[in-house]
């Protein structure tokens, strides 16, 4: 057992080291994790992006000084616990240590390692969902209540962190019904677990009834925007490329809830596997809103593979297996982590392309990965912000109004004078704007995709318009972003941005 558990031990440091060294110092944060930091000064129950609890994680990181190293801490610690589970999962199911062994390096090296370089709520989602099917593994085996209340509290955080769970339960309801483990609806504990589940979501569903359910809303414009490029061939292609180096063992725990006798008692997994697939598939869903079914199938697979592969040829497979992983985690580091500059992915653009990581939401294809797209620019243009800021004399009436959240997020992250608080009327920022004070002029950014450029909207509304600094990084999803003085308000300014934002919430 000692053993063990410093083995455990050792894949627990690795994965960390790893997640450190596959990110370059060349690329900022990614927008999506300003968006999340700046939570922190905007705590609530709910926000327009994302449930509550990565505001609760951001003030912790604010607490710790809102370092980068802290910043990529927690996705990392998402992914270790992650795999921690897999190998309590191994152990429940009485695997062997090549069992375990097998097990880890799947999890491990797999796209776990690029999902765990972004500070967003995807690796808890990932860790909630292996920590779900967990504890339905746990009920199985023991009968124990407890289980059941454990997974109301996982299901719980997973649902304040990401509602994407809310479709694993969903998947789960006819899995469970197709086995005998349909039982569980008979019993009262399933439904007091069911009660606690509720209370503790409660708040956040009250908030949401609160502000007019932005969650629709919100999936409105990412079905509109986003899914609407999404292939459902794509997408179940693209399931093979998460744990490539482990898809085998996937395929085999599959098959062992039919031909294993001590994991029939588990085939709802199976099921749940089935419906959660066809429903994502069905609704159109992005690729990784799935990653979090595999890691305990990997459990499971590991442990069929092991105790049935014991002799002759089927035991080379295994340690096959067992390198596959490595091998293909060797190939993946050239291309698929922010761990080289741009400069490097230039000159590779042919490799990039061939594995469709150039491919951005909009469905084109694009000359970076859109994650380190996302990565670069923002620090040189928050500077560039805050230098204007900082020269502006009259700062009382003074709003600095961005284009988009990852400006706004960006800005109020970089920032050197803490007078400036970057706004926005996208995302969460609509709700966070400051409207109690009577603004004269603006400090307006807007990236190149604005067509217009000599702000015809603006000039008859101030008294002096004019472009007071540009950032231009080509490498950069937002490759040209311009930022413009207005001076001298000849209306009144609050009133108009209360209207707007008015007009904006009525539209939903």
């Amino acid at each position: 057992m000692k053993n063990r558990n410093l083995i455990l031990l050792g894949f627990v440091l690795l994965k960390f080291f790893l997640q450190y060294i596959l990110l370059s110092s060349a690329y900022d944060l990614q927008r999506d994790e300003y968006l999340h930091l700046d939570q922190a000064n905007h705590l609530d129950w709910g926000f327009i992006s994302v449930p509550p609890v990565t505001s609760w994680i951001s003030t912790l990181i604010k607490w710790l000084g809102n370092g980068v190293f802290w910043v990529k801490f927690f996705p990392a610690l998402f992914g270790a616990l992650t795999m921690v589970l897999v190998w309590k999962t191994v152990e429940k199911l009485g695997g062997s240590m090549f069992a375990l062994v097998l097990a880890s390096l799947g999890v491990c090296f797999s796209v776990l390692l690029r999902l765990n370089t972004l500070y967003q709520p995807n690796s808890l989602d990932v860790l909630c969902w292996t920590a779900f099917l967990y504890t339905g593994v746990s009920y199985v085996q023991s009968n124990q209540s407890k289980w059941l209340y454990f997974a109301a509290i996982v299901f719980a955080i997973g649902f304040l962190n990401k509602y994407n769970i809310a479709f694993l339960l969903i998947a789960m309801i006819p899995a469970v019904l197709l086995t005998p483990l349909r039982s569980i609806f008979v019993r009262k504990e399933f439904y007091l677990a069911v009660l606690v589940a509720f209370v503790l979501v409660l708040p956040n569903l009250f908030w949401q009834y609160q502000h007019h359910f932005p969650f629709w809303h919100h999936m409105k414009l990412l079905k509109e925007q986003q899914l609407v490029n999404v292939n459902r061939l794509d997408f179940l292609k693209d399931q093979l490329l998460f744990f490539t180096g482990a898809v085998f063992v996937i395929l085999f725990s599959l098959l062992a809830f039919w031909r294993y006798d001590a994991f029939k008692p588990f085939r709802f997994l199976f099921w749940t596997f089935v419906f959660t697939l066809s429903l994502f598939t069905y609704l159109k869903a992005k690729n990784y809103y799935s990653i979090g079914l595999y890691p305990i199938f990997i459990a499971f697979g590991a442990v069929y593979i092991t105790e049935n592969w014991t002799m002759g040829w089927k035991k080379v497979l295994t340690y096959v297996m067992m390198a596959l992983p490595l091998l293909v985690f060797a190939r993946m580091y050239f291309i698929a982590f922010p761990n080289f500059d741009p400069d490097y992915i230039l000159q590779h653009q042919e490799t990039y392309k061939r594995y469709g990581l150039l491919r951005w939401e909009d469905g084109k294809d694009h000359t970076m990965p859109q994650d380190f797209a996302d990565m670069l620019g923002w620090k040189e243009m928050a500077l560039v912000v805050d230098s204007v800021y900082t020269a502006f004399p009259n700062k009382e009436g003074l709003l600095v109004l961005c284009q988009d959240y990852g400006q706004a997020s960006a800005i109020n992250y970089y920032k050197k004078n803490p007078q400036l608080i970057a706004s926005s009327f996208d995302a969460d920022y609509i709700s966070w704007l400051d409207l109690s004070k009577k603004y004269t002029d603006v400090i307006l950014v807007r990236h190149g995709g604005d067509e217009d450029k000599d702000r015809k909207e603006e000039r008859p509304l101030f008294d002096t318009v004019y472009l007071a600094a540009k950032r231009i990084n080509l490498n950069a999803r937002e490759k040209e972003i311009s930022v413009y003085l207005l001076k001298g308000a000849k209306i009144d300014l609050t009133e108009r941005l209360r209207r707007e934002r008015d007009e904006e919430f009525s539209s939903w």
